[in-house]
């Protein structure tokens, strides 16, 4: 009996990470073709809308639940931690885009992510999974979580087979950008908005210059 229960978290975890994914095994091609889906690379607002209401749609129990606490045993397997922390990290900033559900559970992203890396779980994962895995740190306003970002992704590209390396750059990149925002500001000032969090004049004069920034 105990095992359907089991199967059933395993089909849910599956369906996560195919969706994120897309079919094994994953390849360089794989980043390109969906940078659209994971960093809104390409995508038109009334396409970004789509996006964001399939996520919400798909998924929104399943976050809620991930929120609840309800799912933790999946971070008893790497693949099934690495949906748990899409649903608490990455599905979020879709789904509830501009409002402060969007970064509600970031906390509980970056515990799960932290506990994956300290017990070697990512090394199960292909390069592009442990990206995500790891990709809490980056969204994380703590410069202390920020330093260990940069270290955490450098190794990612280092350690990356060779054709993986140019899209881990373009990462490596963004957790460098990442760091030297929180580095500055303390926080991500594009997020202000969303959480009612008055910006500074500092912060208004670096919002209105990079007008490319994304909701960190």
């Amino acid at each position: 009996m105990s095992a359907r229960p089991d199967a059933g978290r395993a089909r849910e975890a599956l369906e996560v990470n195919r969706f994120w994914f897309g079919p094994a095994p994953l390849t360089p091609q794989t980043a390109t073709d969906r940078r659209e889906l994971w960093f809104g690379v390409g995508a038109t607002p009334q396409r970004q809308t789509l996006i964001d209401a399939r996520v919400r749609e798909r998924f929104g129990p399943r976050m809620q639940r991930a929120a609840r606490g309800e799912l933790v045993g999946w971070a008893a397997s790497p693949r099934r931690s690495l949906a748990l922390i899409l649903l608490l990290d990455q599905f979020p900033r879709s789904a509830f885009r501009g409002t402060p559900r969007a970064f509600a559970t970031d906390e509980q992203a970056l515990t799960l992510a932290i506990s994956a890396i300290q017990a070697a779980a990512d090394a199960a994962l292909s390069p592009i999974e442990r990206v995500f895995l790891c990709m809490p740190l980056q969204h994380a306003e703590r410069l202390d979580v920020q330093e260990e970002s940069l270290s955490t992704f450098r190794r990612l590209r280092q350690e990356a087979p060779r054709e993986f390396r140019p899209f881990l750059a373009d990462v490596q990149a963004l957790a460098e950008r990442r760091h030297s925002i929180v580095e500055r500001f303390g926080r991500f000032p594009s997020r202000n908005r969303s959480l009612g969090r008055p910006s500074t004049p500092e912060e208004i004069a670096f919002l209105s210059a990079d007008t490319g920034a994304c909701a960190f």
